[in-house]
């Protein structure tokens, strides 16, 4: 009785423990069901539809109907300015590597530390980015205008013996300069924000422990701080790409990708197309192009440079 008994238990243990398990996995599937649909509806449905758009030469009104397969892409890769607006994008990329982020590491370096009034500085380094990418357009807009009575920076200019006021935003070589100055204005505290954050995760010990050996504060910074922010400089750096790729508000209130295509980027070519000149199923084949260059970015990098962090 006793054998028969440890058999029936036995064997009704393993059909509890597959119901609870196939209950745990139903209450998991009903709570990511939101997400997935929300997912499909705002991100992968969008994404097929501007596919399918851009294989025609779609106007936006009526079905599409006029099928030219991939005229479009061959378009996108043969037009000059589209290649300019890449070359664009590529610049904001680069400086915004070199000039951007070191510039925000430098302050978090600073601010992130024993300062007095760090709350106040973290409080004005940060509040650029609060503010909206329209706001920002137009004040700067007003900073750079090219008349001295009215653009504040040309008129501090003008009050140097030898200088003259500029046109800002209406020279060829000075506008995407101009543009950069601006994004840089309004970005670098949230890149200062992620590593303050960063630094807070670095053991207080750890950097004892090297100024007792008898690190100076440089060797402290360059042989211990910054390997240890390792990973959030990668976040920093991945983060920062992919805006500069995405860039398009702050450019196309201020320049509209102006003066001849001197500030065009990816986005205000793709804009112009589907919205001004409404040829949406070429602005789709340009959204596609987009996401393309965005994936292959994100994917190279995480696949070569993501590592582990030294604490990890």
């Amino acid at each position: 009785m006793k054998a028969k008994r440890d058999d029936d238990i036995s064997r009704t243990e393993p059909r509890e423990s597959r119901y609870i398990k196939l209950k745990d996995r139903l209450t998991i599937t009903w709570f990511l069901l939101p997400a997935i649909a929300l997912f499909l509806i705002f991100l992968v449905y969008p994404i097929i539809q501007s596919i399918y758009y851009s294989l025609f030469d779609w106007k936006g009104f009526g079905p599409a109907v006029d099928f030219i397969g991939l005229g479009h892409y061959i378009r996108i890769l043969t037009d000059k300015i589209f290649l300019k607006a890449i070359g664009n994008n590529l610049i904001i990329v680069v400086l915004s590597l070199a000039i951007q982020l070191p510039i925000a590491l430098m302050l978090a370096l600073v601010v992130g530390r024993k300062l007095r009034g760090r709350g106040f500085f973290r409080t004005v380094f940060f509040m650029p980015y609060i503010l909206s990418e329209v706001i920002t357009a137009i004040m700067w807009m007003f900073l750079y205008n090219a008349d001295p009575d009215r653009g504040f920076i040309n008129a501090i200019i003008t009050l140097i013996p030898g200088l003259e006021a500029r046109a800002w935003l209406g020279e060829l070589n000075l506008v995407l300069p101009a543009i950069f100055v601006v994004l840089t204005w309004k970005y670098f505290g949230f890149h200062m924000l992620i590593y303050m954050a960063g630094l807070q995760n670095i053991p207080t010990e750890v950097e004892e422990a090297a100024l007792i050996d008898g690190a100076n504060k440089r060797q402290l910074i360059t042989h211990v701080t910054l390997p240890l922010l390792g990973g959030t400089i990668r976040t920093s750096v991945y983060l920062s790409v992919l805006g500069s790729l995405q860039v398009f508000a702050l450019v196309w209130i201020m320049t509209k990708g102006g003066p001849v295509n001197a500030s065009e980027l990816m986005s205000t070519y793709m804009y112009r197309f589907s919205f001004i000149r409404f040829e949406l199923g070429y602005g789709s084949a340009v959204a596609i192009v987009m996401l393309i260059i965005a994936l292959i970015f994100s994917l190279t990098y995480r696949r070569i440079l993501a590592r582990p962090d030294y604490l990890a």
